[in-house]
């Protein structure tokens, strides 16, 4: 039963196998609590009460509510495919209610501190230096999430249209421009990439030929920042935010940043636009004739 919805998420949600081994551990997580508990021999016979005990332990244990929404999200879609295969008649958290989190505010990188690691990528005369240089002004120039670019591959790049094509979530494609300096850069680390050995067609590699990783790119991203930044967080994602906020601030339209990002829906754009109001209301009180008034 679990197995097959597994196979399902990936065979037809075409989810990845990080986030698929995430839902079977959640799964398991919960059967094993049921047969303990309740001495369960299927989780089709399992109650919304039952559920709820369970939660209660995981908040009992210290479990942050973020964390206890996403197991308890893997459950629901595993019920919701157990009621689309008709193997139970209705899903016991229909009307389950998620708990309540705290907002959590992304801080961008400032413009001045993007420059900053962007004004001193070297170029040190050797392939890393340059794919690392790339990695950076790719992140910033496009917006593109971190799975995104360790998936690009040499084809992604059009030099005619000026575009780079980009595999989003649920295989969906879309077309960034790209800026002439970029475009320049990775002309300059495809000579040097095509010096390396390779049996594949990503556009990042190792220095052994090898498609990069998600953590390299994050390590990559990390340590230059680090170098100009005080911030907590300081990850490709936080680029992808600083890119959006920094583009709404100069006055994009909401619905361009959203088609950039790869976004589904303008709710999710619209956590980038906190910073723009903040920018709004600067720019208001600096130039509103009565704004200075008393």
């Amino acid at each position: 039963m679990i197995t097959s919805f597994l196979e399902y998420l990936v065979l037809e949600r075409k989810y990845s196998k990080h986030t698929v081994t995430a839902y079977r551990k959640d799964i398991t997580s919960f059967f094993e609590f049921c047969v303990v508990e309740y001495e369960a021999e299927n989780l089709k016979d399992i109650n919304y009460s039952q559920i709820r005990s369970w939660i209660v332990k995981l908040v009992d244990e210290g479990i942050s509510n973020n964390s206890i929404n996403r197991k308890v999200s893997s459950l629901k879609s595993f019920y919701k495919f157990l009621q689309k295969t008709d193997q139970i008649k209705s899903n016991p958290l229909a009307k389950h209610k998620s708990l309540k989190v705290a907002k959590k505010v992304q801080v961008p990188f400032t413009s001045k501190e993007i420059n900053e690691v962007i004004n001193n990528l070297e170029f040190e005369g050797d392939f890393k230096s340059l794919r690392n240089k790339l990695i950076v002004e790719l992140f910033y120039s496009t917006g593109m999430r971190r799975a995104e670019l360790v998936n690009l591959k040499r084809t992604s790049i059009n030099f005619q249209s000026k575009t780079v094509k980009v595999l989003g979530k649920r295989n969906k494609e879309r077309l960034i421009p790209l800026i002439p300096s970029v475009l320049k850069t990775v002309e300059e680390y495809l000579i040097f990439k095509n010096e390396i050995v390779v049996d594949n067609d990503y556009l990042f590699i190792t220095e052994k030929g090898k498609k990069i990783y998600e953590t390299l790119v994050y390590r990559v991203i990390n340590n230059y920042f680090s170098n100009v930044s005080t911030k907590v967080k300081k990850s490709p994602h936080i680029l992808r935010h600083s890119f959006a906020t920094h583009l709404l601030n100069q006055g994009a339209d909401l619905n361009s940043v959203k088609e950039l990002l790869g976004h589904s829906s303008l709710a999710s754009t619209q956590v980038y636009t906190h910073n723009s109001l903040e920018k709004i209301k600067q720019v208001y009180n600096q130039a509103h004739p009565r704004s200075h008034k008393k």
